[in-house]
């Protein structure tokens, strides 16, 4: 888990710079404040109307994460005796949708998205994080797979639970900074979005490295390291 959740959390923020993301993001704050795309570009929403709107959208898109990282996590115990060869097959997997995300291949690049979601505001905006976390499907599926692999592969459903919140964290997080200070965040979107095919490759590529690891066995012996490390650590108090 040490290991796994910084790499959780790495592609939530690189899903959240994604083509189908980042450049929606007046859109989606739009949708989730009840406020006009305009005035979420302009700043003129009341900042607790722009964080509560921003926060129930988040934990909407959490929820649907965390329910499924549970069921993968619970299932990689259930599975135990075949969890290495069921590695090595997710390891694969995470590759080729890793060489997707970094441009390598050229398939799966649509994005589903539904596109006509009335803008009802902040009481349901849990409701909204729900669709569009499922709506999102396979654009951040790329990240999303490496995220679910490394669910599995721990056995557990909290530790399934607790990656997939840390992926919903790294995804979230630029909404609620964006909706507190979108004028500041539109500058960084931009320099992004002048690097996002590097940004993307980047991605893929860290994603192609997970898979590698998987399949060799070298994540495992990596968390076996990690556990002893943890195991001899003694607190000081």
């Amino acid at each position: 888990m040490v290991l796994a959740l910084p790499v959780a959390v790495l592609a939530g923020l690189v899903s959240f710079f994604s083509p189908c993301v980042v450049p929606l993001l007046p859109g989606y704050l739009s949708y989730a404040t009840g406020l006009g795309a305009a005035d979420v570009v302009a700043g003129r929403g009341r900042r607790s109307r722009m964080l509560f709107g921003a926060l129930g959208f988040v934990l909407g898109f959490a929820l649907v994460f965390v329910i499924t990282g549970t069921v993968i996590g619970g299932a990689g115990s259930a599975l135990l005796g075949a969890r290495d060869v069921i590695t090595k097959v997710l390891g694969v997997v995470v590759i080729i949708v890793g060489l997707i995300f970094a441009g390598f291949i050229g398939i799966g690049q649509r994005d589903l998205r539904l596109e006509r979601i009335p803008t009802v505001g902040i009481a349901a905006s849990p409701l909204l994080g729900i669709v569009f976390g499922l709506g999102w499907t396979p654009c951040i599926g790329p990240t999303l797979t490496v995220v679910y692999s490394l669910a599995y592969n721990e056995g557990s459903a909290l530790r399934g639970a607790v990656l997939a919140f840390a992926y919903a964290v790294g995804l979230g997080l630029p909404f609620v900074i964006a909706a507190l200070a979108f004028s500041r965040m539109n500058r960084l979107v931009r320099v992004v979005q002048r690097h996002q095919k590097l940004i993307m490759r980047i991605g893929g590529i860290s994603m192609v490295l997970v898979g590698l690891l998987l399949i060799t066995g070298v994540w495992d012996l990596l968390m076996a390291q990690l556990r002893n490390v943890v195991a001899l650590f003694t607190p000081l108090i």
